[in-house]
């Protein structure tokens, strides 16, 4: 975390959470959600607005975490904005290579502890830093790790992943 949001975090440990205002989708893409985005439907449908500026999607991928029950957010200085999810709270991009190095939306690196597909074809991973989905680009890379024998998914159906896993796909205040 940034020692500017730690700081602010010290100055006003009291500022509400903000809810529905922040989305991940399934490719790592960041989105504003405003008022009439969020009455218009819920994530993924309508998405909002992506967030394109470098600057900020590198703030806030500095400062995304989860708490204890496993709902994940930005903390922005005070303000803690939690993050609608439209697949899994990690994005994994896979690299061909000796053990396929993957790594983060956020461009952390990833040690993969188990694979896992769903009813629809998608691969999911779960690794040291938590469960994410394959982007869809690196789908080819990924099928050669399973080809290979290195990755053996698992079936699972989508719904149950975040009880699974330990993550909240939609966070909702108190």
């Amino acid at each position: 975390m940034d020692a500017i949001v730690e700081a602010a975090l010290r100055k006003w440990p009291h500022v509400p959470h903000c809810y529905g205002w922040l989305a991940l989708d399934a490719r790592g893409d960041w989105y504003m959600r405003d008022e009439r985005i969020q009455a218009a439907g819920p994530f993924p449908r309508p998405k909002g607005s992506r967030i394109e500026h470098e600057k900020l999607r590198e703030f806030i991928e500095r400062n995304y975490d989860h708490d204890a029950s496993g709902a994940w957010f930005f903390q922005n200085g005070p303000q803690r904005v939690y993050v609608e999810l439209e697949a899994a709270p990690w994005v994994w991009r896979v690299a061909a290579g000796p053990g396929w190095p993957v790594h983060s939306h956020t461009g952390r690196a990833a040690r993969v502890l188990s694979s896992w597909l769903d009813e629809g074809g998608r691969l999911f991973l779960a690794t040291d830093l938590g469960h994410g989905i394959v982007h869809t680009q690196d789908m080819g890379v990924a099928a050669s790790a399973v080809e290979c024998g290195d990755w053996q998914p698992q079936e699972i159906e989508f719904s149950a992943m975040p009880a699974r896993f330990g993550y909240a796909l939609r966070p909702a205040s108190a």
